[in-house]
């Protein structure tokens, strides 16, 4: 008896894994989730007006810019 819930056991894990879930790890290590101040803020592009997030815009001499307008 024990050992078929074991192997039930193993085997609803596997399918678990296989259909794309994630198992809670013990490890200790886990990622940081973003607070709320460190959302990605929007802002436009001095040159041609396109919208791109704060992280992604190149700042020069206080104004930004996207990639293409550098």
């Amino acid at each position: 008896m024990i050992l078929k819930l074991i192997i039930f056991a193993i085997v609803a894990i596997y399918v678990y894994k296989l259909f794309g879930g994630t198992l809670p790890s013990f490890s200790g290590t886990k990622k940081p989730k973003k607070k709320r101040d460190e959302v990605d803020t929007m802002v436009e592009c001095c040159k041609c007006g396109t919208y791109i997030t704060n992280s992604e815009a190149v700042v020069i001499q206080g104004k930004f810019y996207c990639d293409e307008c550098v």
